[in-house]
């Protein structure tokens, strides 16, 4: 146990996670799709580790959906294609490709070592960076159904790199 992990986040992460209002943001496309990766990660935590792994393919296939989806909304609406919202997203996808390899090299628990992890990540990265989106599309009048702008003229383009908002600080 690290020196952030408590007793209680440690034994929710062995849990899973539950599907709280905590976790939602306001934009029923954001929250539907963040509901299936809760599930998702909760199957993963359930399924037996020498099992795990084409539900975890799934899971990947899922999660680049997820966060390709994020990054045109914030194309859509202003952000710089290398914000560091989109940053983050791109280093969480590269630690999912790097567990396939070690599960395949006979390290069966890493899999459910990384479900843990994301268990304990995933509340506070929607709590700031999902909400700060949501937020900003509403302000900016983007319907996330259809991905459209109601007003065009509200945004600019790539005229924001941040998390959320204009910066990360």
């Amino acid at each position: 146990m690290d020196a952030t992990t408590t007793p209680e986040t440690a034994a929710q992460a062995i849990a899973g996670l539950d599907w709280t209002p905590q976790l939602q943001t306001g934009d029923g496309r954001m929250d539907d799709t963040h509901e299936e990766f809760v599930e998702m990660l909760n199957e993963l935590l359930a399924t037996p580790q020498d099992q795990q792994l084409p539900l975890y393919l799934r899971f990947i296939e899922h999660t680049k959906e997820h966060f390709a989806q994020e990054e045109r909304w914030m194309v859509a609406t202003g952000f710089a294609a290398d914000n560091c919202h989109a940053g983050h997203h791109a280093t969480i996808m590269e630690t999912l490709h790097a567990v396939v390899e070690h599960y395949e090299k006979d390290d069966k628990e890493i899999i459910t070592r990384l479900a843990e992890a994301l268990v304990e990540w995933f509340p506070q990265h929607a709590a700031t960076m999902d909400m700060g989106l949501a937020l900003h599309m509403r302000e900016v009048g983007f319907d996330s159904k259809t991905e459209t702008l109601a007003d065009p003229s509200r945004v600019r383009p790539a005229t924001m790199s941040g998390c959320g908002s204009v910066s990360c600080s």
